[in-house]
């Protein structure tokens, strides 16, 4: 299965592992108003397909993940049309944020502004030790917004505003010890290591890692007394999806082979 457009191709493999690739837009794969058009159709495609079982997302070559917004367009914006292009992006980071299935960003290098905003709202990071990451807004004169607010969760308000004031990178041993990253490993082992993270989703049951991802969402937002409450009614409606009857079957009776 295939959806593709000039900025995007997502593509659905046999094993149900998607794959969308941000191309035509640079050796940095930049985010102007075309891309992030194309990239919004590309996902509510995928969205609608139920074969996705697990998303693995990147850039066209190894030289980024997403190198920022488009500055040549920012710099003709004024304020009406900057809340119009920033709204437009949000809606990106949304669109992957809010999708059921897992979704891995795939970093092999430069993951900057807007682009490391994208990467932080997937839900597993992994990236080349040539990764760098950075939010240069305030080089540019304009602040870090939209999804920069999930930072100081992340990572804290500390290095929140390190990397928000001063406008620096970070490599990937770094990022990783931030809390920005889940794996880091040799470029040469980049694709194995996604291939293999990707494999062990799809080997889950989809509506458990469904659930799952609401309720990471929701911690995000609500006091953590409503999260503790809201998950018992989660944990309950799990058994009337059959899947912990079927895992738990297959575990107890692999126990019991082994005995």
């Amino acid at each position: 299965m295939i959806f593709e457009n000039k900025y995007a191709v997502a593509t659905v493999a046999a094993d149900n592992i998607a794959t969308l690739m941000i191309c035509n837009a640079g050796s940095m794969n930049i985010l102007g108003t075309p891309v992030i058009d194309a990239l919004l159709e590309a996902l509510e495609w995928i969205a609608e397909t139920s074969a996705a079982r697990v998303l693995i997302v990147r850039g066209e070559g190894e030289k980024a993940f997403i190198g920022g917004a488009d500055i040549k367009e920012m710099a003709k914006l004024n304020q009406q049309t900057a809340m119009v292009f920033i709204d437009k992006l949000r809606q990106l980071c949304e669109a992957v944020r809010q999708l059921t299935i897992p979704v891995i960003a795939r970093l092999p290098g430069w993951t900057l502004g807007g682009g490391l905003e994208f990467a932080l709202c997937c839900d597993i990071k992994i990236a080349s030790k040539a990764a760098r990451l950075g939010m240069p807004e305030v080089l540019v004169g304009i602040p870090s917004v939209i999804h920069a607010s999930l930072m100081p969760r992340l990572i804290g308000k500390s290095r929140t505003a390190w990397l928000l004031l001063t406008g620096e990178v970070i490599d990937a041993e770094q990022g990783l010890a931030w809390g920005m990253l889940d794996k880091v490993v040799e470029a040469t082992d980049l694709d194995q290591e996604v291939a293999r993270v990707a494999n062990g989703l799809v080997a889950l049951g989809p509506q458990v890692l469904a659930q799952q991802k609401r309720l990471l969402r929701e911690w995000e937002d609500e006091p953590l007394e409503t999260s503790i409450f809201n998950s018992i009614t989660e944990f309950g409606s799990a058994f009337n999806t059959g899947e912990p009857q079927q895992y738990m079957g297959k575990f107890l009776e692999h126990k019991t082979k082994r005995t």
